[in-house]
């Protein structure tokens, strides 16, 4: 039995990717923000993707930097099982890929990196900035550290995952897994931490004005994660699972009530690259 405390979330890599499309904008858009590496002087780049998922992200690495070490960084052995099995090997521009167990929270350079990146992670690591410095400390001159997270904690989908939780029904059961995701700062924040480190450093916001298809669409977005630790704390009682999502579907349709073209769902995100001195 998984107390409410010791629960940590089961994956389910096919249910996040149901959002693809949705979910892999952002990192292109990091992505484009990245400077060149000190690894394009002839040498092959040395690039970790911390928090990696599933891969797809992580595979987009190697399009840009063909002839890198890329290595993805996940805790979750659901996700590692399907990047291995996706994207593990040598890739179409003669580089190399692959993907091994890691704890950001504790994670910290065994060798000098050329480019440090996480895509939708760190919001799961309390006090991820205090790992900056360390990581930054882990780069080549002129290196990179980049990473987006989401910024939409106090939206509907997030504000009503949380207090639905509080509920007395379900207080004693989940606990605080509605809210536990939530360590990001401000952008100013990060803008502030990663330039006291030495880094030339550009920090941005984006909200993103997504229609999503189908029924339900955004409880099938939450599915894959914020609602994860919820999920995983019940998920030994069915009976339960099913009342759960039953009362929170009800107060996503509520708040995100479909159009005639889908359902608008805004999402925040928050974006930092901090380029090390060379």
């Amino acid at each position: 039995m998984h107390s409410v405390e010791s629960a940590a979330p089961t994956w389910d890599p096919q249910q996040y990717l149901r959002h693809a499309g949705h979910r892999t904008r952002p990192f292109i858009d990091l992505l484009a923000r990245i400077p060149q590496l000190p690894g394009n002087d002839g040498r092959p780049a040395r690039i970790a993707d911390l928090g990696c998922g599933p891969g797809n992200v992580t595979a987009l690495l190697a399009d840009r930097w063909p002839d890198a070490h890329i290595t993805g960084l996940d805790l979750s052995p659901e996700m590692l099982e399907r990047a291995e099995k996706d994207w593990a090997g040598t890739t179409a521009g003669g580089g190399w890929l692959d993907f091994r167990a890691a704890d950001a929270a504790h994670w910290t350079p065994e060798e000098p990196y050329d480019l440090i990146v996480s895509n939708a992670a760190l919001q799961w690591v309390p006090n991820h900035p205090e790992s900056f410095a360390p990581w930054v400390a882990g780069l080549r001159p002129g290196g990179t550290f980049a990473f987006q997270v989401p910024g939409n904690f106090t939206s509907p989908s997030h504000a009503l995952l949380g207090e639905l939780c509080e509920t007395p029904e379900w207080r004693g059961r989940v606990g605080d897994q509605g809210r536990r995701y939530v360590h990001i700062l401000e952008p100013g924040d990060y803008l502030r931490r990663l330039t006291d480190l030495g880094c030339e450093t550009d920090v941005w916001e984006t909200t993103y004005h997504q229609l999503l298809p189908g029924e339900d669409p955004v409880l099938d977005w939450v599915k894959g994660t914020a609602l994860r630790p919820v999920l995983t704390a019940l998920r030994d009682d069915r009976a339960a699972t099913e009342a759960f999502l039953a009362q929170y579907r009800e107060r996503l349709r509520e708040a995100y009530p479909p159009g005639p073209h889908g359902t608008p769902f805004p999402f925040r995100r928050i974006f930092a690259v901090a380029r090390k001195g060379a």
